[in-house]
């Protein structure tokens, strides 16, 4: 949803708590795709990530008297999203061969590429920037080969734009370790993006 005032979330907590089911559907049309796909990060197939989605509106709807405002609304649905994947892909793993929990730490960049205060020297904006289909779709692989985790974290603030706090909140993270698995998760997609355009140094 566009920004909304703490006065226009508490009207819509009371209209979702009356039962108003046009309230209720907006926040559903609005929310459900970036749900997903956050649920994706943690589970491997779209139906489970449908199931997860579903499952979590449910807690929604159950939960709503019981939300009390120390988060805003969007935080506390994308942290009922997280649990119930973390949940569900508890269960897939189950099911998971052993070679397929690798952790992808072997990426690593120059640190010549960086300035003394550790941004890149030449930043790529791919959301802004790439406007190539083919690009996107290098990104988008990129991200999915990625470790849980760190799909998690660029999903929610490069893809869907969260802030920091945010995430942590929703992923349960400490800063330093959002941090790091950010700049893990970027650097690998910058590198496919890279290869992508010929300019891998």
């Amino acid at each position: 949803m566009a920004t909304v005032t703490r006065a226009d979330e508490a009207a819509l907590v009371a209209q979702l708590r009356a039962g108003d089911e046009r309230a209720y559907m907006k926040l559903v049309t609005e929310y459900t795709p970036g749900m997903r796909r956050l649920a994706l990060t943690f589970v491997r197939s779209g139906a489970v990530a449908d199931d997860v989605v579903q499952e979590a509106w449910l807690g929604v709807l159950k939960g709503i008297d019981r939300f009390e405002g120390r988060s805003s609304l969007r935080t506390w649905i994308y942290r009922i999203v997280a649990n119930v994947a973390r949940t569900r892909a508890v269960r897939e793993a189950r099911t998971m061969p052993f070679s397929s929990f690798d952790d992808g730490e072997g990426a690593s960049v120059d640190p010549e590429r960086f300035v003394a205060d550790g941004h890149w020297a030449a930043p790529i904006e791919p959301w802004q920037r790439v406007l190539d289909a083919e690009a996107r779709d290098v990104i988008e692989r990129a991200i999915e080969q990625l470790p849980p985790q760190q799909q998690q974290v660029i999903e929610l603030r490069d893809v869907q734009g969260w802030s920091s706090e945010e995430v942590r909140n929703v992923l349960d993270l400490s800063e330093t370790n959002q941090r790091v698995l950010l700049h893990r998760a970027r650097t690998k997609v910058r590198m496919e993006l890279e290869r992508y355009f010929g300019d891998e140094r």
